[in-house]
């Protein structure tokens, strides 16, 4: 049988079941070479964070992440909590000797970002941000064609994350709230599509980007544009909006290369659209050979949005028991720290109406 690794998560809400699951799932379909258990789930509602413990089979429900990160019987802590609790929590947990798992944004700035990753670089424990799409089928055989050279010299990147439910939001949750969220559309639906223009394309160096808050009274932005220029010369173009009526969860990129093109769209999980100098061609992403299908189902059967986390907890077990390594496919807390340098050259660029130029630090500095 496989060893075990305790596992403590904070937050019982949208992530906590979205990670909650991957935890089942990694045991019953990846047969990882740790196997998880879940000792204990922390969070701030008591009855909310006890309903998602007995219906998820957490062994503890704790209202202080404190008792979890200090818990001799986890090795791994799982972060879904509000952005304003990334950093503290992660910090001390790599400091206790847990692995750890946070999501996205990884902090609540650039500065702060940068402290968590130098913070877990010497602890020595493998670390994850949590950029889930990663770990959707069709985007990392894109990042394989990419790699191969199968479109020649990428010259055009462009992503747009579009969804609508911030028209009728309920404002008294954390995501509008600047002092827990620190921004709205940019670290919600922005940071996905910068990491994946860095996980396809490389590192962006400069930027050019309006920021808007929308709704009278809103202390967080509603939606952004930005033009980009990555460090390979190519260039690109980066929008989202939490208010573009008609658009659920709409996330879709398109990379342009001297000898074709490859684009996606999340609300076609499973296909990946594939062209050559003249047309594309329907690549439908369910065989044997491509990335994680070995963990599900006959070819044609499709896999959805929830196994990126599957895969993704897979994919970190893997690193924790040294079979492998987070980076370059999953985001370390260098990636992390790295989209949080771009989210605040798009701040910097609208507040000056400059095009900004971004600078990164080591983890030494």
């Amino acid at each position: 049988m496989a060893e075990t690794i305790g596992v403590a998560m904070l937050g019982h809400a949208f992530m906590g079941k979205a990670h909650s699951r991957g935890f089942h799932e990694v045991v019953r379909l990846a047969q990882p070479a740790l196997r998880p258990e879940l000792v204990s789930i922390s969070g701030r509602d008591r009855d909310r964070l006890v309903a998602t413990q007995e219906r998820w089979g957490w062994a503890e429900a704790v209202m202080d992440w404190r008792e979890q990160v200090a818990d001799p019987r986890v090795g791994l802590f799982d972060n879904g909590g509000p952005n304003a609790l990334h950093a503290e929590p992660c910090i001390e947990a790599a400091r206790n000797g847990k692995h750890v798992l946070c999501e996205k944004p990884l902090g609540m700035d650039a500065a702060e970002s940068h402290r968590m990753w130098v913070e877990a670089e010497r602890a020595g424990v493998q670390h994850m941000c949590g950029f889930n799409y990663r770990f959707v089928p069709a985007v990392r055989l894109a990042r394989e064609i990419l790699e191969s050279g199968g479109i020649g010299e990428v010259v055009h990147f462009r992503a747009t994350y579009l969804q609508s439910w911030g028209w009728d939001a309920d404002e008294s949750i954390w995501r509008f709230d600047r002092a827990q969220a620190g921004t709205g559309a940019i670290g919600d639906l922005g940071t996905h599509i910068i990491d994946l223009a860095r996980y396809l394309v490389g590192d962006i160096a400069s930027v050019s980007a309006l920021v808007r808050t929308v709704l009278p009274g809103r202390a967080v932005d509603d939606h952004f544009v930005a033009t980009a220029e990555f460090e390979s010369g190519a260039v690109g173009t980066l929008e989202a909006s939490r208010l573009a009526r008609g658009r659920i969860n709409y996330n879709a990129f398109e990379v342009n290369g001297s000898k074709g093109s490859i684009a996606f769209d999340v609300e076609r999980l499973n296909e990946l659209q594939v062209a050559d100098e003249k047309s594309f061609t329907r690549v439908l992403v369910t065989e044997p050979e491509h990335p994680y299908i070995g963990y599900w189902w006959p070819p044609g059967h499709i896999v959805g949005w929830g196994d990126t986390f599957t895969h993704e907890i897979a994919h970190l077990l893997a690193a924790i028991a040294g079979e492998g390594t987070v980076a370059p496919h999953g985001a370390t807390f260098e990636d992390g720290y790295r989209c949080s340098e771009v989210t605040d050259a798009i701040l910097r660029s609208a507040a000056s109406g400059a095009r900004e130029t971004i600078s990164y630090r080591g983890s030494d500095e």
